[in-house]
């Protein structure tokens, strides 16, 4: 019932539409901010390796802090180009209402990784709002370019299959 409420109601599409320009805005603008300041990924990633996330004595994400100090770490220079230009695509993506899934399920991708290292800010409530709009499908993107993207792609892939397998 409720998800019925989430994914086919046209009411609850206006709902997903003000949850996707409200986070929307705020990933476009973090990421032009970034591309446009000066964004250096190493000094965050150098933090988050010497002040890992700590419970109790011993750390919580043992493999996420191998992963920034093995590899984020070295390659910096790339995570300076893929996190700003990963937040404007994510922020278009969710004001445009284009692939909202897609973009939504990024954006929670993000959102932990900036929580595993150990930066609290408005994470956790934007991983709330994406969370509903992942389980509002098709219905986040209604009004949005998913109203017909998403039938096109349908539409497409369809008769690559039908290609493929005939």
């Amino acid at each position: 019932m409720i998800g019925d409420l989430f994914r086919q109601s046209k009411y609850a599409a206006l709902v997903w539409l003000a949850f996707r320009l409200y986070l929307g805005i705020t990933w476009l603008s973090l990421g032009i901010g970034k591309l446009t300041g000066g964004f250096d990924a190493q000094g965050f990633l150098s933090n988050a390796v010497a002040n890992p996330v700590m419970r109790e004595g011993s750390m919580v994400y043992p493999n996420y802090v191998a992963f920034l100090e093995h590899f984020a770490l070295p390659y910096a220079g790339m995570f300076n180009v893929v996190i700003p230009l990963g937040e404007i695509l994510v922020g278009l993506g969710l004001i445009v209402g284009v692939l909202t899934s897609f973009a939504g399920f990024f954006a929670i991708v993000m959102n932990m990784s900036f929580l595993m290292a150990g930066t609290v800010s408005t994470n956790p409530w934007m991983i709330a709002l994406t969370f509903f709009l992942l389980v509002a499908g098709a219905n986040a993107g209604h009004f949005g370019g998913d109203r017909w993207v998403l039938p096109y792609i349908k539409q497409r892939l369809g008769i690559a299959r039908r290609i493929r397998f005939t």
